[in-house]
């Protein structure tokens, strides 16, 4: 049985994927299998997609894998569209201000391209 499709993600330039490539193949599929839960669940556990509070609808996808932890900036285009920004691995309890501060400009960029 297919899953339905009720958003997609989807790749902005070059910021996901040079983090992607670099994944050993467990941590890729783990990746990929967090994008379907994203793009086939309506309501998508926190534990997978979390808003950053005090931005302008910048959201956080969740990934652990093993003791592993990253996190992958993305934002929403008409509700339907999940545009990715950049990622890391997260070495500390708290997110990294300057990596929200680069996935804000990397939303900026996207919307004046738009």
């Amino acid at each position: 049985m297919s899953e339905i499709k009720l958003r997609t993600v989807t790749l902005y330039k070059e910021y996901f994927f040079e983090f992607y490539q670099k994944q050993k193949q467990k941590v890729r599929d783990k990746i990929l299998w967090t994008f379907r839960i994203i793009e086939t669940q309506k309501q998508i556990p926190t534990d997978y997609l979390k808003h950053i509070e005090g931005t302008d609808g910048l959201y956080e996808i969740r990934v652990q894998q093993s003791s592993d932890i990253f996190r992958i900036f993305c934002f929403f285009d008409e509700s339907k569209l999940v545009v990715l920004a950049n990622s890391f691995q997260k070495k500390t309890q708290k997110t990294p201000m300057s990596e929200i501060e680069k996935a804000l400009k990397i939303k900026m960029e996207y919307e004046k391209e738009k």
